[in-house]
């Protein structure tokens, strides 16, 4: 009887395992968000998007997240601020009016095809991509941190 009753625990086990493994397999495979394709939800000015952030992150999120927490697409403009590469070496542009607080900073992936290479401080720049992070005052460290923005695509600069 109890060899009985282990084998099936053994095998609700295993079912329940194989279940999160394909589950999980399925969601590590699925299929990244096409920035490039998508409309653009919202225009604005990265002065506005990080004013907003500091005013009130959960009406900001309310505003360019959808329900489901997903990022809604921004196009943002503003004043080239630093140009560098992150440790996988992917192009990082921050936009940031001097004197402001804090700014918006894009990452280019290296598979976006994008040509930033142009891109210096003092250029007026439009970049499209998904907001992860909004601008916010760190009271630990007493800075103020920038808004992220992922899959950074340039749309227009001058």
């Amino acid at each position: 009887m109890k060899k009985k009753m282990f084998y099936r625990i053994l095998l609700v086990v295993i079912v329940l395992a194989a279940a999160g493994g394909i589950y999980a397999y399925y969601l590590w495979n699925m299929p990244h968000r096409d920035v490039a394709a998508a409309e653009i939800d919202y225009h604005i000015e990265a002065t506005e998007l990080v004013n907003e952030y500091l005013a009130d992150e959960r009406t900001a999120n309310m505003k360019y997240l959808d329900e489901s927490g997903d990022s809604k697409i921004l196009a943002v403009t503003g004043t080239v601020h630093w140009v560098s590469k992150n440790m996988n070496d992917d192009v990082v542009v921050i936009l940031k009016e001097a004197g402001e607080k804090a700014g918006v900073q894009f990452t280019f992936s290296q598979d976006a095809g994008n040509d930033v290479a142009g891109l210096q401080k003092g250029d007026i720049a439009t970049i499209k991509g998904v907001i992860r992070s909004g601008a916010k005052y760190d009271e630990i460290m007493d800075l103020y941190l920038d808004a992220i923005v992922d899959k950074g695509l340039l749309i227009s600069q001058n």
